[in-house]
């Protein structure tokens, strides 16, 4: 079967719900799987490390694609989110006490959120980034702890969702909102394109 012949399937290398439904939203039709991914590196800059990230996953899902044979017309999406204040990049928070320092840190101040995507097609992948700048108020130590408690911040890159109940304290946004979510819909959609030649919602 030639190339262009290929029934070409959706793939999102994410186990994040939060992903899961805005590609949904997208009119995408994809399929969920995931491959372990060593996120350790020394990559200091938050656009470089999440551009890198999101072809590190992008490439361990086709890798596992062509063991199984699954990796002919596949099309692979992936993301990597990551806060950064004051040059410091912040992921998932380890335990309460990495949490309590990341929303103490970035309480009554702005900071930047970077999601990285990738789009794998035919063994190739091509990345691009968001950058939005998020506006947080003052949260008193008292609310910081409750947030803490209430386990939100465990699986969020900067130890919050700005969908959930810290939405609150977000003064403003200025970039993708979606980004900040963790995965930028313009972004994507306009590197599918170019990658691609159709949207998402397009196969």
């Amino acid at each position: 079967m030639s190339a262009e012949g290929l029934k070409r399937q959706i793939y999102l290398a994410s186990a994040s719900p939060r992903r899961k439904d805005i590609l949904a939203e997208m009119g995408a039709k994809f399929t969920v799987i995931t491959a372990d991914v060593d996120e350790n590196c020394d990559i200091c800059d938050p656009c470089e490390l999440t551009e890198n990230l999101a072809r590190l996953k992008g490439r361990a899902v086709l890798e596992l694609l062509r063991r199984e044979g699954r990796d002919a017309g596949a099309i692979i999406i992936s993301a990597d989110t990551v806060v950064a204040v004051d040059g410091e990049i912040l992921g998932k928070p380890k335990d309460a006490e990495d949490a309590r320092r990341m929303l103490t840190l970035m309480s009554g101040r702005a900071h930047e959120v970077v999601t990285g995507v990738g789009v794998t097609v035919d063994g190739i992948t091509y990345t691009d980034h968001s950058v939005t700048k998020v506006v947080v108020d003052d949260i008193p130590a008292s609310q910081i702890e409750k947030y803490i408690e209430s386990g939100e911040p465990f699986d969020k890159a900067g130890a919050y969702g700005i969908q959930g109940s810290f939405s609150r304290w977000i003064k403003g946004i200025e970039g993708c909102y979606f980004g900040v979510v963790g995965l930028p819909t313009n972004c994507l959609s306009n590197l599918f394109f170019k990658v691609v030649g159709v949207y998402p919602d397009e196969l």
